[in-house]
């Protein structure tokens, strides 16, 4: 805000299929909630928050973000059956992403349903990790997956760019971890890369960088049934 002289910016929240906003902060909300939130839903447009069963979900509750109204598409071109998958009978279109809404309106997006990672019967949300660990002052980005184990389904895996010049061991990192989240968050594996997979938009392709690990490791995916 100070370098660039943008004092007024605000975030957005949408995808292409909702034209593109569903969620936008305003200039007048407070500095905290423009940086920790996508802001509150715009005018005449409906959202919830519901379980996997579709359920809405109390307050501050995590689930998959629903959204309708004007902007919502039509549908696909030509693909009626991906239509059916992301918008349902009542016009509700499934993004796919995980939020919760506080009291005041204030949209958080946790992550994405595919991201999830069921630990021992626990889900544990990557984004929250990758932000957790993006606090250490040598690591400059991380990302974490679910990788297939017999014993607990997934164990969680860290992918950490660090900063220039630092160092860093796979004990050193998950000291910082004890003690400051919930033991089942703690990642088992960690590797230091010096850049991850991604798209020629800039997206990073998380499922190249489990494909890799399970490669790596030895480890083929869990049969659930």
């Amino acid at each position: 805000m100070d370098t660039m002289h943008l004092r007024d910016i605000t975030i957005a929240y949408g995808m292409t299929e909702t034209s593109p906003v569903s969620f936008q902060s305003a200039i007048d909300d407070p500095i905290e909630r423009r940086v920790s939130t996508v802001g509150r839903i715009q005018p005449h447009l409906e959202v919830k928050i519901v379980d996997v069963e579709g359920r809405i979900v109390p307050r501050g509750s995590p689930g998959e973000l629903l959204t309708r109204g004007y902007s919502v598409m039509l549908g696909y071109w030509d693909e009626p059956e991906q239509t059916r998958e992301a918008i349902d009978d009542a016009r509700w279109m499934h993004t796919g992403d995980l939020a919760t809404i506080d009291a005041e309106g204030y949209c958080n997006v946790v992550g994405r349903i595919k991201d999830m990672v069921i630990r021992g019967g626990e889900n544990v949300y990557p984004r929250e990790i990758e932000e957790f660990l993006f606090k250490h002052p040598k690591v400059e980005a991380a990302q974490v997956v679910g990788l297939p184990d017999p014993k607990y389904g997934e164990e969680l895996c860290a992918w950490i760019k660090l900063r220039s010049g630092e160092s860093m061991t796979e004990e050193e990192l998950k000291d910082y971890c004890r003690g400051r989240i919930a033991h089942y968050k703690i990642p088992q594996y960690v590797c230091f890369v010096s850049e991850f997979p991604m798209t020629v938009t800039g997206k990073i392709q998380k499922y190249i960088i489990k494909q890799q690990m399970m490669e790596k490791l030895g480890l083929t995916e869990v049969r659930t049934a």
